[in-house]
């Protein structure tokens, strides 16, 4: 019996995400939208399909407006709701894809009380919030609902880093917690190039402060870039593939250590919020919060972030 992974929201983010599953064979995908997008959700599963025999998987995707087709679903990923467009902050979103994230959440209650889901739509922090109040009261525990994000972001620290030191994004290991917005914390001490710190690397030449920061603040930004580089949408390769590593986690229990938007009672002087940390993703889902150590200026930035988290879920209804 194969597991059932159900992807909601058939836009760019959430047929990309159902492309990456279907290469890696983690199990039959369903492709759910609204109902007013009709057909175009079977559109794009019967395309996926058709690509498996080029590149030779036998996953099964399904493309539907009916929760009904998902049910049973081991996981759900969650891309439903308004994308950024250029100059539309973060918390323009909150009032619309608190309603679409509602909705979503009461649905796979319904059909798959034993999924874990893991929310990708913006504000992600906050989202993933609203995606577990809903699914708490239904029995959830919060290891089975996370956000997102900080796989993504240190894809995208990962990326710079490589470019900077004209190395294999495989010697490259980024550690990006906080809050998915302006205000993240790329941890510059806990990344490494082939083992070695970054303060090191400056140490010994191979860079200067100056261009770390400058990658710092291009990883912050890294949204933003390609918004403003699209004209017309955001960021959806490394999204769906960042996704795609969490469920092959989860799906094959592998106790893969990543930074997650994770339900905090109390781990980093946070509670009742959801935040960027580091993880153990396995059958379970967040089988565990690693907390770090922090010297004070790191401290500073994951309060700052923390409080722009806390600012955005103000304004939930």
């Amino acid at each position: 019996m194969r597991n059932k992974i159900t992807v909601v929201g058939a836009g760019f983010v959430g047929a990309t995400t159902a492309h990456w599953l279907a290469e890696r064979e983690l199990g039959d995908i369903v492709l759910l939208d609204v109902p007013m997008t009709e057909s175009m959700p079977k559109g794009k599963a019967l395309d996926l399909m058709q690509a498996g025999p080029v590149l030779g998987y036998d996953t099964h995707i399904t493309g539907t407006n009916d929760y009904a087709d998902t049910k049973g679903s081991s996981i759900f990923v969650v891309t439903a709701g308004l994308a950024r467009k250029p100059g539309m902050t973060r918390e323009d979103l909150v009032s619309t894809n608190q309603k679409i994230v509602t909705d979503v959440a009461s649905n796979i209650a319904a059909t798959s009380p034993d999924a874990i889901v893991i929310v990708v739509t913006n504000p992600l922090d906050t989202m993933a919030y609203v995606a577990y109040k809903v699914l708490h009261e239904h029995g959830f525990d919060k290891n089975r609902v996370m956000g997102q994000a900080g796989v993504l972001d240190s894809a995208r620290m990962r990326t710079f880093m490589a470019m900077e030191f004209k190395c294999s994004v495989e010697n490259t290991h980024a550690f990006v917690l906080g809050g998915h917005g302006d205000e993240m914390v790329p941890l510059v001490r806990y990344s490494t190039v082939a083992g070695i710190p970054i303060p090191d690397l400056v140490k010994m030449g191979m860079t200067t402060q100056e261009r770390v920061d400058a990658i710092v603040q291009r990883t912050r930004g890294g949204g933003a870039e390609i918004v403003n580089l699209l004209k017309t949408g955001s960021a959806y390769f490394a999204p769906g593939a960042s996704v795609a590593e969490m469920v092959e986690a989860i799906i094959k229990d592998r106790k893969l250590i990543r930074p997650v938007a994770t339900y905090l009672d109390g781990e980093y002087g946070l509670k009742d919020m959801f935040f960027g940390v580091p993880v153990v993703l396995g059958g379970a889902g967040v089988e565990k919060i690693i907390e770090v150590e922090l010297n004070d200026a790191e401290r500073s930035m994951m309060n700052k972030s923390a409080e722009l988290v806390r600012g955005t879920m103000s304004v939930l209804k």
